[in-house]
């Protein structure tokens, strides 16, 4: 499976995805990539606290730190999630904020197939 993008910013969208679910797991971190159509999805999600559903559009956005009590050299500046979702839209992709099955987040991105890929029916992640 192929996206087509600029190779560092999308190394760039996974890390900080895998930065931020490690940074707020307790023990675990599950990571999945699957076709979905004509779209790739990665899936990084943690069974932490997970994020309140009033605030999922808003850790998207800059300098958004939930955890009042964070500080920038423990962990976390707010622009973490805020540069996933504008380079996640600048590839014509989406970004969602969902409940992990563990309880605590998971964060999905879906960005369209390359040119030259099929669109593959849904599969599951093997864990």
């Amino acid at each position: 499976m192929r996206v087509r993008g600029d190779g560092h910013q999308l190394d760039q969208v996974i890390g900080n995805l895998v930065d931020n679910a490690e940074r707020h797991a307790q023990s675990q971190v599950f990571i999945s990539v699957l076709t979905d159509g004509a779209q790739s999805v990665v899936e990084v999600s943690d069974d932490g606290p997970g994020i309140p559903v009033a605030d999922r559009d808003r850790v998207l956005h800059r300098f958004v730190r939930l955890d009042p009590h964070c500080s920038a050299s423990l962990g976390g500046s707010g622009l973490g999630l805020a540069i996933v979702a504008e380079v996640v839209a600048a590839h014509g992709g989406t970004v969602g904020v969902f409940e992990s099955a563990q309880g605590g987040a998971r964060l999905q991105i879906r960005l369209p197939l390359g040119s030259g890929d099929r669109p593959a029916p849904p599969t599951r992640p093997q864990r």
